[in-house]
């Protein structure tokens, strides 16, 4: 059985205000082709189809319009939704959708079959916990694993299987651009899936592998870069193949975006100077004084898709001076004294000196505290 899993789409997402929809119908453009060149059994989603519970007209076209060419492509699409999903919205029609093989969020394993035999895929959509002990009306200590477990049950013993879930698992790399999930199925051990031999996880958006021994679960990561700490990231989908006796072999696959998320460094005159480009830019201008108008002038010159800058010489002698008023504030004012003494004298103050500067202090200190009261 030979897949792909891919999540974590977000249509209808801006990034720093910029709509980024063209560029989502470009990703996905990209990902047609790379099905037709792979040639999958499947097509897996791991949640995450939209950025918000109720999506942008335009997005849910774009969706619409790229399940009917995949699905027209006589290969099923699985999909779940994920915690910027709206369960209920993404669920419309799917029972029905599910007789032309787009299959969301089944309360049933979906069985697919290669030349070895079913594979049953269980489709984990997002819940937080309390919906979680709601739908089976108990009261369990640890919901995720229930859920897990609950899922597996329905599988037949000895079956090859996979798991799709939109979740945090515990020691995986967040970006910005990921929700924290409260009170949800979050932050849980890969352990719970070692009965499924692939988990298709979405929820974080580098493609990374969380368990490689005896089973297999891996985020494929999103199709582009939602923030700007993604740019190190590769984009893309995970191509999975199955073999009869369960063992899973992946491969990640870049896909090359319409424009690239990137961040510049420099000087404003040197930034102007480089070369053109329409990829979506953050600057650290490294100045050593403010300028004007700066974001314009870059705008206007080699970055006409600048979205945010800093001037990252001058945020850091920020820093360091609020740093350094921070431990001002710790030193006592005998301590500044000493300081200034040791400065004019080349010399510590002695123990007697010591002590008479702390009495001279204190009664200071009592004569303030006197005329306050007057």
């Amino acid at each position: 059985m030979r897949f792909i899993h891919t999540a974590d789409w977000h249509l209808g997402k801006t990034l720093k205000s910029q709509p980024l929809l063209d560029d989502q119908i470009y990703i996905l453009n990209e990902l047609l082709k790379l099905i037709d060149d792979t040639k999958p059994d499947a097509v897996v989603i791991a949640g995450d189809v939209y950025d918000r519970n109720i999506p942008p007209v335009d997005a849910v076209a774009l969706f619409d319009e790229t399940v009917y060419k995949i699905i027209s492509r006589k290969i099923p699409v699985l999909c779940i939704s994920g915690n910027h999903d709206s369960l209920a919205r993404l669920n419309f029609g799917s029972r029905i959708l599910a007789r032309q093989n787009f299959f969301i969020n089944a309360s049933e394993p979906v069985a697919l079959e290669d030349k070895f035999g079913e594979v049953y895929f269980a489709l984990m959509p997002y819940r937080n916990s309390a919906e979680i002990k709601n739908i089976f009306a108990q009261d369990v200590d640890d919901a995720n694993k229930f859920y897990v477990d609950e899922a597996r049950k329905k599988i037949p013993a000895g079956k090859r299987s996979v798991a799709v879930a939109h979740l945090f698992v515990t020691g995986g790399v967040v970006s910005e651009s990921e929700h924290k999930l409260v009170g949800g199925i979050g932050n849980v051990d890969a352990q719970i899936f070692s009965d499924f031999n692939y988990t298709a996880l979405g929820h974080l958006h580098k493609p990374q592998t969380m368990k490689k021994t005896g089973f297999v679960v891996r985020y494929s990561g999103s199709l582009l870069k939602y923030s700007f700490d993604e740019t190190g990231y590769s984009k893309g989908v995970t191509l999975v193949e199955l073999d009869g006796t369960g063992a899973v072999t992946t491969e990640h696959i870049d896909l090359t975006p319409r424009r690239d998320v990137r961040i510049v460094e420099g000087t404003l005159a040197n930034l102007r100077e480089s070369e053109y480009t329409t990829d979506y830019i953050h600057a650290n201008l490294t100045d050593k004084n403010y300028v004007l108008y700066a974001m314009d002038k870059l705008r206007n010159s080699a970055f006409p898709n600048i979205l945010s800058l800093s001037f990252a010489s001058l945020e850091r002698e920020a820093e360091n001076a609020s740093n350094k008023a921070k431990r001002a504030a710790d030193v006592s004012t005998l301590e500044y004294f000493a300081d200034f003494f040791r400065h004019e004298t080349g010399g510590d103050l002695s123990g007697d000196e010591r002590i008479a500067m702390e009495n001279f202090l204190a009664e200071l200190e009592n004569e303030s505290y006197g005329r306050q009261r007057l």
